[in-house]
């Protein structure tokens, strides 16, 4: 049975190189000649014979050779994808970064232009950074005394008051928030004209008392510094709670600080009003007062 197939096989592969050399023959009569004769009914012969061998070639390798540049392009679209999908990485990257400038340019435009009396001048300061605990309510400035800041000096931004100059170098200054309980800060409630006494409390709303109230207080009215210690008129919070004032009882509620203070990075130290400025007009009023007795 193997014998029978062997000799198959060789005829099949004696024909096929048969046919092979029939072809070159003729075309080398078909270049040596102009195309008359033998040679070109032999031409006409082999071609009849080739071209449905060639084509069934054809039909065989076109899908593979289809498929292999199907594999090459897709390689180098998968390549192009991760390069565009890297610049658009980068390109996202810098529009947070222009973001996060632009953020910066309009905190500093804002500080730039606070609503300060003409006399007094302000100093414009980066936040460094926080104390040394999440709970300190205090911040380090990149100026100092070498700007004209002194210990005392109010601390505001945009929205308000922030706080108080605490302790100054040449270089730079930390700053005690209103929120810490050390600080307190004289305030004027715009509804009722009436003064009182607002308390940092830590982490939390400010303590406001009032002891001599004669009219309550309502939610959301504005509170803003009197001028006994800092600038007056500087925005300190709003009324979180509506209080009713009584005869003999000291009003006390709650306020909303009017700065957010976990997301100041730029403050303006008021350098035109010093502490001892407002203890030399409090011993006026208190001369005058008696004087006038």
């Amino acid at each position: 049975m193997f014998s029978s197939s062997g000799r198959r096989i060789d005829r099949v592969t004696v024909l096929f190189l048969s046919l092979v050399a029939v072809g070159f023959i003729v075309a080398t009569f078909d270049v040596r000649s102009s195309g008359d004769g033998v040679a070109e009914v032999l031409r006409e012969g082999t071609q009849s014979i080739f071209t449905p061998l060639q084509e069934g070639v054809d039909f065989v390798t076109r899908p593979v050779i289809g498929f292999v540049d199907g594999v090459s392009n897709l390689a180098g679209l998968r390549d192009e994808n991760e390069r565009l999908a890297d610049r658009v990485r980068e390109l996202e990257g810098q529009v947070q970064a222009t973001e996060a400038l632009e953020e910066q340019v309009i905190q500093l435009e804002a500080i730039l232009g606070l609503a300060v009396p003409d006399e007094l001048a302000t100093v414009a300061a980066r936040i460094l950074s926080s104390g040394p605990s999440a709970f300190d309510n205090v911040r380090y400035i990149d100026k100092g005394s070498d700007d004209g800041i002194v210990a005392g000096q109010a601390v505001v931004d945009e929205d308000g008051l922030v706080g108080r100059v605490d302790l100054v170098s040449a270089g730079a200054a930390r700053i005690r928030l209103i929120t810490d309980p050390v600080v307190s800060v004289g305030v004027r409630v715009l509804s009722t004209n009436e003064t009182g006494i607002v308390t940092g409390r830590g982490d939390g709303p400010l303590r406001l008392e009032m002891f001599r109230a004669k009219e309550a207080v309502y939610e959301d009215d504005r509170v803003v510094t009197d001028g006994s210690r800092f600038p007056p008129g500087i925005a300190v919070g709003t009324i979180r709670r509506t209080a009713a004032a009584e005869v003999g009882f000291v009003l006390r509620t709650d306020v909303d600080p009017a700065v957010r203070l976990s997301q100041i990075d730029f403050v303006s130290v008021v350098v035109g009003w010093s502490p001892i400025d407002a203890e030399l007009q409090d011993d006026e009023d208190s001369l005058s007062t008696v004087g006038g007795g």
